[in-house]
């Protein structure tokens, strides 16, 4: 690989870190939480890893794939929230190709965001089920800190999952305190004198 190629992937890289300053704008209808482009994205990940690990015939590295890239365009474009969407248009396409058309794994970026879009296949299924899950989460969060207005958004977030795996996952969801896996064992004598 030349000097101007990895100058290239150099550019996408710090293009990436801009998803870590770019703040998700539908908390600001909420009215309570925060969260930016990178936090939601690397959590999707994670949630599109274990959809994938239960629904065998996915291809899981494929999701996970999407689930990194589904949001990359929020770089040039910004987060546009639902309400924001119905307003205004953004170029997607135009802000993924710019990007993605000086790099040596360009085409398989494009392909793979075509894909996604498209929702044909178990892969891209799973994937924008992530990317719901991801916001089912927040929204858990902020229920759990009090922001009864987060219950509102939660039906249509539910509503938009596709497969029957993120269906129940997101029934469990709702009947889990988010700092469940934190503190489960209040009983633990650990929490009263760690060091013994």
């Amino acid at each position: 690989m030349n000097k101007g190629e990895l100058k290239n992937i150099a550019d996408m890289l710090f293009e990436a870190g801009i998803l870590a300053k770019t703040p998700r704008s539908g908390f600001y209808f909420l009215g309570s939480g925060k969260q930016s482009v990178a936090e939601h994205t690397n959590r999707a990940v994670f949630i599109g890893y274990a959809l994938a690990s239960i629904i065998k015939e996915a291809d899981a590295g494929k999701v996970m794939k999407m689930c990194l890239l589904h949001d990359l365009h929020e770089a040039r474009t910004s987060d546009l929230n639902y309400v924001h969407q119905k307003y205004s248009t953004t170029d997607e396409d135009r802000a993924e190709k710019d990007l993605a058309y000086k790099l040596p794994f360009g085409e398989e970026m494009t392909e793979l965001l075509k894909e996604f879009k498209e929702r044909k296949t178990i892969e891209s299924q799973i994937a924008k089920d992530a990317d719901q899950i991801e916001l089912i989460l927040s929204l858990k969060e902020q229920i759990d800190l009090g922001n009864e207005r987060a219950k509102l958004w939660i039906p249509s977030a539910l509503q938009r999952l596709k497969t029957d795996e993120a269906k129940k996952l997101a029934e469990v969801i709702m009947e889990t305190d988010f700092d469940n896996w934190w503190f489960a064992n209040k009983d633990d004598k650990w929490w009263i004198d760690r060091n013994n």
